[in-house]
């Protein structure tokens, strides 16, 4: 993003202001990305913090490749990748509570609000529920990939300079994780509808 650059030049020379304007334009999206591939804020929390620490120490080697915002996301979906793989997450995605799970689509509203009975508030818990089992049960590389696309809606372009991957990966990626959670959804169709 063009308008980083004057923040951007004024932080490698050292300005903490700057850096400190550039972590608050970028916050927020960093800590939904975050929350969205770990499931937990506690974690999410950790990883935007060390993400902006690494960035902030990384930037004398910054060459300018890719916009910062898109070096800044591949800086936090590594780290956040980094702490699935290490097992120091706090708590699974599938064990998210209902007012996490409203967070995912970028609405903070409880579930409780959308429904009017309690057999309606029962059917989205529910639905809610295999949703996030079935997006958990996706390899890493698979959610991931869907997560930037359709949860944060990035361009698959700007997903390929992120992950470093070429552009015609991640649709691969994409569409095999939409392929899979459709058949995984669909066994489990019929248990609830017999409820």
């Amino acid at each position: 993003m063009a308008e980083d650059d004057d923040d951007l030049d004024r932080a490698r020379q050292g300005d903490r202001a700057a850096f400190g304007r550039l972590v608050r334009k970028h916050q927020r999206r960093v800590y939904a990305a975050a929350l969205h591939i770990l499931g937990n804020h506690g974690d999410a929390d950790d990883v935007t913090q060390e993400s902006f620490i690494r960035a902030y120490k990384g930037l004398a080697t910054f060459d300018g490749r890719a916009d910062f915002f898109t070096w800044l996301y591949r800086i936090t979906i590594n780290t956040a990748l980094n702490m699935l793989r290490s097992g120091k997450r706090g708590a699974a995605l599938q064990h998210k509570g209902q007012s996490e799970v409203a967070h995912i689509g970028g609405r903070p509203e409880s579930l409780g609000q959308t429904a009017q009975t309690p057999a309606q508030r029962s059917q989205i818990t529910g639905d809610v529920k295999a949703v996030l089992e079935a997006i958990a049960s996706l390899s890493e590389t698979l959610r991931v990939t869907l997560v930037l696309a359709t949860v944060e809606e990035l361009p698959h372009k700007q997903i390929a300079e992120i992950l470093e991957i070429p552009e015609g990966t991640v649709a691969w990626r994409v569409n095999e994780a939409r392929r899979l959670l459709r058949l995984k959804l669909a066994t489990s169709e019929p248990a609830t509808a017999a409820k």
